[in-house]
């Protein structure tokens, strides 16, 4: 009998093992950002096999990842929102309003840092009005946010006196040089190749909140909102002020998405973000966010961005006619939801 009993965790070791393995495998398989990264490869391999000349040029690169870094900057906060089981129809009204009211400033000759430290308070507003009318008065965040879209966008009308703002006066320079600068890096064959400040500021809002997702507890209240509420207000997660404050913080990246592509237009007007929140609702779903709540990551938001502007980049190539360009997204974001429920019924 005592002979036996080594054997016997020998033997269960090896099978905690192979299972651990098979578990890190699996979690690899299932996880929709793995998917969408291939995806993204694939589409950048038969492009530049197609077109070797002009699609993997610096330029070009250059171009994409500073044309989705604005979708993906605004993926990050509405990534918040999904995971509580909302939703944010507003971000493209916001995005308005916010670029509006700091192009006025800035027009009226106030400090570039004004301007920008207002434009991201309105954004904040914007997204706590979102949060307490959906977190406190309990209505439901689609219809709020479908009600706020048309509010901010009209705010943004009445806020520009209908007319496009050219003129940031004294700090213009600064402020279009935080928006549309870039900054070189050292290529391997001695030359440079350039990122833009929008996309930086992607990259680094990536890991900042890949981290608090994972890592710290805010981040964790959402994934446990969206799993189940009810339990987690059991549990004695805030969940109220919680919501609030998801809303916020996607008014937030709004925020200094619309300060950012205000800078490198170098002007600002009431139609900037318009259907934009279909983008950013894409982004995120695209990238493993699923819309019922409690499951996403903020590396998904990046590469859901990326893969739909590296369509638009690869249709141009194909000589595809751009007016495919939507249906091709839409077919995107109806093949990352039925991924999405094949993968539930798998874990069911």
């Amino acid at each position: 009998m005592q002979s036996a009993r080594p054997v016997q965790t020998s033997v269960a070791i090896e099978e905690v093992t192979r299972l651990e393995e098979r578990s890190l495998l699996a979690r690899i398989v299932a996880n929709q950002a793995f998917w969408v990264t291939l995806t993204v490869a694939l589409i950048c391999v038969a492009t530049a096999w197609y077109e070797p000349v002009t699609f993997p040029t610096r330029d070009n690169f250059f171009n994409i990842t500073r044309n989705f870094a604005p979708i993906g900057i605004m993926a990050m906060g509405m990534i918040a929102v999904i995971l509580t089981r909302g939703i944010d129809l507003s971000v493209g009204s916001m995005m308005a309003l916010v670029g509006i009211a700091t192009a006025r400033l800035l027009e009226a000759g106030m400090p570039w840092w004004v301007g920008i430290g207002a434009g991201l308070a309105v954004g904040c507003a914007a997204g706590a009005v979102n949060g307490a009318l959906v977190a406190y008065v309990k209505l439901p965040p689609f219809v709020v946010t479908l009600g706020t879209l048309s509010i901010y966008r009209s705010l943004a009308v009445v806020l520009s006196e209908n007319r496009i703002i050219y003129d940031f006066g004294p700090g213009g320079d600064t402020f279009k040089e935080i928006g549309g600068g870039q900054i070189a890096f050292p290529w391997f064959d001695g030359g440079t190749f350039y990122l833009s400040h929008q996309f930086l500021v992607l990259v680094a809002l990536t890991f900042v909140f890949g981290f608090v997702f994972r890592f710290v507890p805010w981040g964790r209240y959402l994934y446990a909102i969206g799993g189940n509420e009810q339990a987690a207000r059991l549990t004695g997660i805030p969940v109220d002020r919680i919501k609030l404050q998801a809303y916020m913080v996607c008014g937030l990246t709004t925020a200094i998405a619309a300060l950012m592509l205000t800078g490198y237009n170098g002007s600002a007007s009431n139609g900037m973000g318009r259907t934009w929140e279909l983008y950013v609702i894409a982004a995120a779903v695209i990238g493993g966010t699923n819309l019922m709540g409690g499951e996403g990551g903020a590396y998904g938001g990046f590469i859901g961005a990326a893969l739909i502007f590296l369509i638009r980049n690869s249709l141009i190539m194909f000589g595809v006619d751009a007016n495919w360009y939507d249906l091709f997204v839409g077919l995107f974001i109806i093949l990352a939801v039925l991924l999405e429920r094949i993968r539930g019924r798998s874990r069911g």
